[in-house]
């Protein structure tokens, strides 16, 4: 006979029963409004739209105008500082003025003394200079070449190096010695090398006269050439792009109202002159038909 087990299954009390009805029941219920509120309708969704449209667009507008405020400031600010560099320069000056007229000194004269002679005559050299290159007028062509060199002579660069090694060659001196010159030193430390015919050619082209035979025999470096090809390239443009009015030009009788009138009859007298010069001179005399 087989015998049967009995199973004992363990008594739930009702209370707890109760407490896990209600738990799953409420989990329901929040799963279905969660559901619920997921399927949004149309007019729902136009109007969270519309709703993050305008937020967008009032973000914008905030950092648009914080942007606007902070350049005005940045810009006010340095504005500020210019302005109050200008009043504390002015203020400064006004105070030596003031301290100098009570100990009677002249201002001018005290801070000309803060300038050594050598900058005082270079100075008054450039001032010289600015008053009589302020001369634009043409007077003749001896006068015009002369403007002409002189504004080149400031653009040239001498190679003193090369002018140096010249002048030890026909000098006598030993290669570098000008180079390394120490005027502190005194003469003794030139060392003169004996004389050659190297030297006294030297000597020759460098120091020529009105006797001097050799003519045309410099060879120019590649560096000159170059140099002499882009100051000719920078002379042409500069005078292609020149124009100026010429107020002391002849320009007969007056037969325009403004600038661009007369640039116009001077562009239509270029091709008509030819055909209606008798008529106006018969106009003139008051014997036109």
């Amino acid at each position: 006979m087989t015998s049967i087990q009995e199973t004992t299954v363990p008594a739930v009390e009702p209370s707890e029963s109760l407490e896990r009805d209600t738990a799953e029941d409420e989990e329901m219920e929040s799963a279905e409004a969660e559901g619920g509120s997921s399927k949004m309708t149309v007019e729902e969704r136009k109007a969270k739209m519309d709703q993050l449209r305008k937020r967008l667009a009032a973000s914008s507008r905030a950092n648009r105008q914080s942007l606007i405020e902070e350049s005005t400031k940045l810009k006010v600010t340095a504005r500020d500082a210019a302005r109050l560099e200008r009043q504390k320069k002015l203020a400064e000056t006004l105070r030596q003025k003031a301290d100098a007229e009570e100990r009677g000194e002249d201002i001018d004269r005290a801070k000309n003394w803060e300038y050594t002679i050598e900058e005082n005559d270079a100075w008054e050299k450039r001032l010289a200079r600015k008053k009589r290159r302020a001369d634009f007028e043409f007077h003749d062509d001896a006068h015009a070449a002369r403007r002409r060199y002189k504004k080149d002579l400031d653009l040239i660069k001498p190679d003193l190096v090369a002018y140096n090694k010249q002048k030890e060659i026909a000098m006598g001196l030993a290669p570098g010695t000008l180079s390394n010159f120490d005027p502190n030193a005194g003469p003794s430390s030139l060392q003169v090398s004996t004389t050659s015919l190297e030297q006294q050619l030297a000597a020759e082209n460098l120091y020529r006269d009105a006797n001097t035979l050799m003519y045309g025999d410099n060879k120019p470096s590649e560096d000159a050439i170059d140099r002499m090809v882009s100051k000719i390239n920078k002379d042409i443009d500069k005078k292609s792009k020149f124009s100026r009015k010429r107020l002391n030009e002849d320009e007969g009788d007056i037969t325009y109202i403004n600038e661009h009138n007369r640039v116009f009859n001077k562009k239509i007298a270029r091709y008509y002159d030819k055909y209606t010069s008798e008529i106006r001179a018969s106009f003139e005399r008051g014997t036109a038909l």
